[in-house]
């Protein structure tokens, strides 16, 4: 569906053993997060749980999101990039702490940190 909440959908081929098949999965908010020279913006920020997180490289610099803290499991951390996107979905209450490598360390430098609630 194309708003947050519950969607599902059936596939079906003629023929097929198992056919039909029912899908269902839950879409959530997307926040946006800006990956740019040397800081992330805005940061930090309030999402409620099961939010997705699009993180946008803006100046071609190369940046990356490496998960410090958080509820567990953390997020995967992205690749070293110098542009397009990389999304995460918070699902658990908490603060969820996270920094680029290359300019930053874990609370200081290029650092950023999500609340969800």
């Amino acid at each position: 569906g194309s708003a947050p909440g519950v969607s599902s959908d059936t596939a079906k081929v003629t023929g097929l053993s198992g056919s039909p098949v029912a899908f269902t999965d839950t879409a959530g908010p997307v926040v946006a997060i800006s990956v740019q020279n040397n800081f992330f913006d805005p940061t930090p920020d309030t999402v409620a749980a099961g939010t997705f997180v699009r993180f946008s490289w803006v100046g071609g610099v190369g940046h990356n999101v490496t998960w410090d803290t958080g509820p567990a499991p953390l997020p995967a951390n992205s690749p070293t990039q110098t542009g397009g996107t990389f999304t995460v979905r918070l699902v658990q209450l908490g603060t969820y702490a996270y920094h680029c490598t290359i300019h930053g360390t874990p609370g200081a430098g290029m650092h950023g940190a999500l609340v969800t609630q």
